[in-house]
């Protein structure tokens, strides 16, 4: 059966959009070509945001689509639903309906709140590790700048350009881009490149010695890595002043926040150029999205291609919209990005039926799953690990999966829906945002209660699940 269009209730975003043109509603209205009553009956919510005038309002303002998405509300509302299963709100139930209408209304109070969570749990935390420590929490900056790059759909305009810009001033056919680069680093910067033996044991993947002119690397890294950590370097050189005006101008305004975003600004400039957008858009949709091909075609890592793929958004030119989630074996998240509506657990672990954990049991080998959330989305999923080899039998390296997503109807254009019946829902994985939020009470793979309800362990008959986990009346 084929699934309807989402509506697109946009009037927060629309409020947000004359705010800062400093437009009022009639202006606005005749900008675009609507009635002043109809505009306003937009930004209430009371009507839905039909595409041709979200094409205008595109068009007219420079503004990619994914800006006016719900995959903002998406988020909040799931971040609400984990924060109210806390046994603290247990007499005071919110439906879901009236979490929808909050983060739809109200986005900046829903974040304000959900900030004042985050900081109660740590105080809790910090209570029962440390009953006598006395230090404010921290002001959390990866959540920060994980929260900063979100707003920005996981994609940077101008960053963006400017390395595929360089891209193509600096390849020529016959060279690899490794080349290229050590050439223009010689050339432009007078560093040579040397090896070293003892790079990770001082905890380094490059480093450059100034005095010497060197950019020393380690001698046993694969060579994607090699051509990242080049990128990255030109990037600090060359293109810091680009990074420090966009933390400037929309940065995240505390300091440790804002270190760590020009680490990401870094990252994300080394990415863009070892796959600069349109050539990588191309050839991902010529190869229909296939990770092993694009990662030979461009001799980079599968993680490369991945986070990538996460941040194809250029207004006119979007690739599939993906999340993009990374985590170690113990379910600790260590990235995670999403351009449509998919959102993992803040407040509890990942949910174990996601193929994302069944991929440590086949290193190396693609799993793929159709997953259905709570909210009843479904999503293509594709996990796989990712990592290097152990260097000798003291090594411990770090043990890492990641997982590319999109939703069912984005499916069919990747070469990974093959062999899929899309239509037929049958097989589809129920998963939830943690066993503490998640409603699918006979999960067999609950290990915690529903918060907020009352445990009914009967007498007369044993479920999978050894409670019922029933509403206070």
């Amino acid at each position: 059966m084929p699934r309807t269009k989402t509506k697109l209730f946009a009037g927060n975003r629309l409020r947000q959009l004359r705010q800062r043109e400093s437009m009022t509603q009639a202006a606005l209205a005749e900008c675009v070509g609507v009635s002043l009553s109809y505009l306003n009956q937009l930004e209430r919510n009371h009507r839905p945001l039909p595409d041709h005038l979200l094409q205008t309002l595109c068009e007219r303002f420079a503004l990619n689509p994914a800006w006016f998405a719900d995959t903002r509300e998406a988020h909040a509302v799931q971040a609400l639903r984990e924060t109210m299963a806390d046994p603290i709100f247990k007499n005071a139930p919110l439906p879901l309906a009236k979490m929808v209408e909050s983060a739809r209304q109200s986005p900046e109070l829903c974040e304000a709140f959900l900030t004042l969570y985050r900081a109660y749990t740590f105080d809790q935390e910090r209570r029962e590790h440390a009953p006598s420590a006395s230090s404010p929490p921290p002001l959390e900056p990866y959540e920060s700048v994980g929260n900063w790059v979100q707003e920005h759909n996981n994609y940077f305009h101008e960053l963006d350009c400017a390395a595929e810009d360089f891209y193509e001033t600096i390849i020529q056919d016959t060279l690899p881009l490794s080349t290229a680069l050590v050439r223009h680093l010689q050339e432009r910067h007078g560093l040579s490149i040397t090896h070293s033996t003892d790079m990770h044991t001082r905890g380094l993947v490059w480093r450059i010695d100034r005095h010497k002119r060197q950019v020393q690397l380690p001698h046993d890294q694969p060579p994607e890595s090699t051509l990242f950590f080049l990128a990255q370097i030109i990037g600090q050189l060359e293109h810091n002043r680009l990074m420090s005006d966009i933390l400037r101008r929309e940065g995240p305004k505390e300091r440790n926040a804002q270190e760590l975003a020009r680490v990401y600004l870094g990252n994300y400039f080394a990415g863009a150029l070892i796959l600069p957008y349109m050539r990588f858009l191309q050839h991902a949709q010529s190869m229909r999205y296939d990770v092993d091909d694009l990662r030979r075609h461009f001799g980079v890592s599968f993680e490369q291609v991945c986070h990538r793929l996460s941040t194809m958004q250029r207004f006119g030119a979007e690739g599939i919209p993906f999340y993009f989630l990374k985590l170690d074996i113990a379910g600790n998240i260590l990235k995670s990005f999403s351009a449509n509506r998919f959102s993992q657990s803040r407040f509890g672990g990942p949910c174990p039926l996601w193929n994302v954990f069944r991929a440590f049991a086949t290193p190396g080998q693609i799993q793929v799953q159709l997953s259905q959330t709570t909210d009843d989305s479904i999503y293509l999923n594709v996990a796989r690990t990712v990592g290097r080899e152990g260097l000798n039998y003291a090594d411990r390296p770090r043990q890492i999966a990641m997982v590319l997503g999109c939703t069912i109807q984005d499916a069919a254009k990747t070469v990974y829906a093959a062999g899929l019946d899309l239509q037929d829902h049958t097989l589809v994985v129920p998963i939830g945002p943690g066993c503490r939020a998640c409603g699918r009470e006979q999960c067999s793979h609950r290990s915690l209660p529903v918060s907020g309800r009352v445990l009914d362990t009967g007498s007369n008959a044993r479920g999978v699940v050894p409670y019922r986990a029933v509403p206070e009346r």
